[in-house]
Order: structure tokens, then C-alpha cells, then sequence
């Protein structure tokens, strides 16, 4: 069995990654502006886990390396 992702398999974890990034980056940003603290509560556990996310997706890449 090869180790580490082909080709196509590396491209769609760098997109995720990138949809991943552009969601803590809008969360981020929209956190300044809601007034409602149930959708600040939902935007915060949204960027939690969109950033663990990422380290993960960060490490799947380095290992397909």
C-alpha cells in the first residue's frame, strides 16, 4: 500500500483548508458586529472548531509530504 495521498486527494484537502481558513476569517470578523449573543455564542464554537479543524487538515498535509 503507497503511503501518503495522490495527487487528487492532497488538492481536496488543500481546499477544504482554504473554505476552513475563509470561515474562521468571516467568523472572526462577523463576532465584532452580531449584537445577539446566541449567534455570538454559535459564531464562537464555529471558529473553536473550524480552527481545530485546520491543525488537523495541517497535519494531514504535512505527513502527505
Amino acid at each position: 500500500m503507497a503511503k501518503g495521498l495522490a495527487m487528487h486527494e492532497t488538492l481536496e484537502v488543500h481546499e477544504i483548508l482554504t473554505l476552513k481558513t475563509s470561515c474562521v476569517t468571516k467568523g472572526t470578523a462577523m463576532l465584532e458586529l452580531v449584537e445577539d449573543e446566541d449567534l455570538k455564542k454559535i459564531l464562537e464554537e464555529d471558529v473553536q472548531t473550524s480552527t481545530e479543524a485546520i491543525k488537523e487538515l495541517k497535519k494531514i498535509l504535512k505527513k502527505a509530504q
